[in-house]
């Protein structure tokens, strides 16, 4: 599937073409940390798919507690987090972060990682009050 995505502020712009049946929830805590957030979403592009047209990002390298090396890639302007992918040489296949991607509604998640760390209040969320844009302030 091709996609295109952008950082918040626009200044990162990027083409890819991703598996959409490698959408994967990531429940860990560097994801909870990073996404300022419960979990994060990502789907895998397929090798070397990934081609920056605006800017460039920010990378910098975080040893998970796998021991693995990842770069994390992000905005240096708005601080949108864009991806995360291997260190040095050979094919990069990117972990995407659908937030950042404009057909983030077509990426249905097929799994869950690192459940362990995951928030136990998840499993009531579809039961507490939902408003589908920001309630109205009484008066």
């Amino acid at each position: 599937m091709k996609i295109n995505g952008q950082c918040h502020c626009g200044e990162i712009e990027y083409t890819a073409e991703v598996d959409e049946n490698k959408v994967v929830g990531c429940h860990c805590s560097d994801c909870q940390e990073m996404s300022s957030g419960p979990f994060r979403i990502a789907v895998m592009s397929l090798p070397n798919s990934v081609v920056f047209t605006a800017g460039k990002p920010k990378e910098y390298v975080k040893t998970a507690e796998s021991g693995n090396k990842r770069a994390q890639g992000f905005c240096e302007n708005c601080g949108t987090t864009l991806y995360a992918t291997s260190v040095g040489d050979g094919d990069k296949i990117y972990g995407l972060r659908i937030g950042a991607i404009k057909q983030r509604e077509q990426l249905t998640p097929k799994a869950q990682i690192w459940c362990r760390s995951a928030a136990p209040w998840l499993k009531e969320l579809n039961s507490i009050t939902a408003f589908d844009t920001a309630p109205t302030a009484p008066k």
